[in-house]
Parts: structure tokens; C-alpha cells; sequence
């Protein structure tokens, strides 16, 4: 088990390499009918269900329940999020009554400002503790992304006033909707401290933010081995479709260990690294994640993220490995 924890933290070093732009892992993509809007595209996945993509950041699941609507995360930009909202009125006149926000990176939550008192945005403990005291702006990923982005968006994030949740849970939060029932689920640290699970346990379908999405993840903020058991759990739910915080959908679960393995591997190479005296800058360029690109093409060679290395390194010594 201890190797297997040293493996998972290497695997987030080398996702948060590729960021945003990477390219859909070896999931085999799924077909919906689609309602297109002016920025989003919504895929209508079951009945009142959609995974909307083509704004700045997140992709974010919309439910349209009985009598009110629920978006899980809201993008990049308090502007990203009006043309959401704007294009979710296209499915529904129904009333937006909760956002939920999967953890507290700037993609899945620089939205919520944009929403009035009327709107429960809720998350996990974890993510009011860090909108509220954690200074995200000055933090990775937000430090270093907004080098990467183009000037419209940066132009939007004048606005920006990071808002934490209204309200928030440890555990399990269920919410019955009318006729649907809505659990919020936290399976331990992970991807992040407090990262929310969104399950339909009726549709059989989760919303995971990224915890899992079908590519590699940023791992600047990972707790590696904890994030493998909480993929662990993740595997467990009664689930059939996956609506990850980015890639695309993807059926079953073996992706799932496709990601748990990456993770192990990356563990064991980066703390074999680090016992000989390598530096965090020249492991990310030596890590070698290669084997796994059958499941992750995004990977072409060599190299992970300087950002999640550094993290690993940190975390190793939290652990006393190393």
C-alpha cells in the first residue's frame, strides 16, 4: 500500500503538465443529442440532464429538475458564467436554486459572484475555507494560468470577486429535487482538499469534477495517495456515465484504474527520484510516464508539470518518504 501511495503522487505531478488544453484521453467518446447556445454546447445525457462545454474553464453539468435548476461549477470568469446562465435558459425558464462548486479552483468557481441570495453555492467545507482565508488569487493554479490566457479573459478577471459558498457540508449532502434525488459526495482529499462528487443515483450518473476527469489533472494541490482510495470509492458508485470537470464523458470504470495506476507509477518514480538528490525542476523533466499514454495520449514523452513535482516533493515530506 505504501508504494502504491508513493506511485499516485508522480501521476498528478505530470497532469497538471498539459493543463487545459490537452487533448480527450483514450475514452471512447459517447453521442447525445446536443442543443447548442451561443457559448455553451449542452449534451443532453438523460432526462433533464446536460454537460455543457465551450466556455472559459470548467465544464459544468446543468440538472433540470422538477420545479428549480442546478448547475455544478460555473468557469473562469464572472462573465463566462452570465453566458451560461444566459444559454441555460435555452433548456429551461425554470429558476437557477443551487450551484455547487466540485472544489475551489479558479475554472470551477470565479462564476459565483454573478449569483444573488436566492442561489445556494454550495461545496465542501474545504472550499469556503479557501475562498474565504486562502488568498486563491495569489495561489497555483490561478498564479501561473492567467499567464496563459488570452486578453479578453484577463480583461473579465478585473471584475473577478472571489465568493465562497452559502453553504457547505463534510460528508454527504443529499438533496431531494422534486422526484430527484441529488447526493453530494466527499470520498477524502484528493484532487484537492474538499472535492465534491455529484451523484444521480437514480440516472446512474456522477458529475466528478476533477477528481476524475478522462485526461491527466493539475496535481498542484494533491494528496496522492488519499486521491487513489478516493477513486477507490469513486468506483464503487452505482454509476454508468461519468461527466468529468473536463475532458469528455466516458462510460465504465476502468479508466478510473487506468488513472489509480498512472498515479502509483508516478508516485514510485518521483520518490526514487527524490531519494537520490534530484531536484523537483529536473524530475519533472525526467519523469518518464510514457507507458501509460495507451490510456492518457496526451502524454508524448517525457516530462510532467513543474507545479504538481513540487507538490509531490512537498507531499513526500509530509509523509516522511523521500
Amino acid at each position: 500500500m505504501k508504494l502504491r501511495m508513493f506511485a499516485l503522487g508522480l501521476g498528478f505531478a505530470l497532469t497538471a503538465a498539459f493543463g487545459a488544453q490537452a487533448q480527450p484521453s483514450s475514452a471512447k467518446p459517447m453521442t447525445f443529442p446536443v442543443v447548442q447556445g451561443k457559448t455553451y454546447k449542452f449534451e443532453k445525457v438523460a432526462d433533464g440532464v446536460y454537460y455543457a462545454t465551450g466556455g472559459v474553464g470548467s465544464n459544468n453539468v446543468v440538472i433540470v429538475n422538477d420545479n428549480d435548476v442546478m448547475l455544478v461549477d460555473t468557469g473562469t470568469t464572472p462573465a463566462n458564467a452570465r453566458n451560461f446562465v444566459a444559454d441555460v435558459k435555452m433548456l429551461t425558464n425554470k429558476p437557477i436554486k443551487y450551484v455547487v462548486n466540485t472544489h475551489w479552483h479558479y475554472d470551477h468557481t470565479d462564476g459565483n459572484q454573478i449569483f444573488g441570495a436566492d442561489v445556494q453555492i454550495i461545496a465542501h467545507d474545504f472550499v469556503k475555507e479557501m475562498i474565504s482565508k486562502g488568498d486563491v488569487l495569489t495561489k497555483e493554479p490561478y498564479k501561473t494560468s492567467i499567464t496563459t490566457l488570452p486578453p479578453a479573459v484577463l480583461a473579465d478577471l478585473k471584475e473577478l470577486k472571489p465568493t465562497p459558498p452559502t453553504r457547505t457540508y463534510k460528508d454527504k449532502l443529499v438533496i431531494q429535487a422534486g422526484s430527484r434525488e441529488i447526493q453530494l459526495l466527499n470520498f477524502g482529499r484528493g484532487h484537492t482538499g474538499g472535492d465534491t462528487v455529484v451523484f444521480l443515483p437514480k440516472e446512474k450518473i456522477v458529475a466528478s469534477g476533477d477528481l476524475m476527469e478522462s485526461r491527466l489533472a493539475y496535481m498542484g494541490d494533491a494528496y496522492f495517495d488519499e486521491w487513489v482510495e478516493a477513486l477507490e470509492k469513486l468506483k464503487k458508485l452505482d454509476f454508468t456515465v461519468d461527466l468529468p470537470g473536463h475532458g469528455i464523458p466516458f462510460a465504465g470504470k476502468g479508466l478510473i484504474t487506468a488513472y489509480q495506476d498512472y498515479l502509483n507509477d508516478l508516485i514510485v518514480k518521483g520518490n526514487e527520484l527524490k531519494r537520490s538528490g534530484v531536484t523537483p525542476e529536473d524530475a519533472a523533466k525526467r519523469i518518464d510516464m510514457t507507458s501509460h499514454a495507451k490510456d492518457f495520449p496526451q502524454i508524448t514523452g517525457p516530462g510532467v508539470d513543474v507545479r504538481g513535482t513540487r507538490r509531490l516533493y512537498a507531499w513526500l515530506d509530509e509523509r516522511g518518504g523521500g
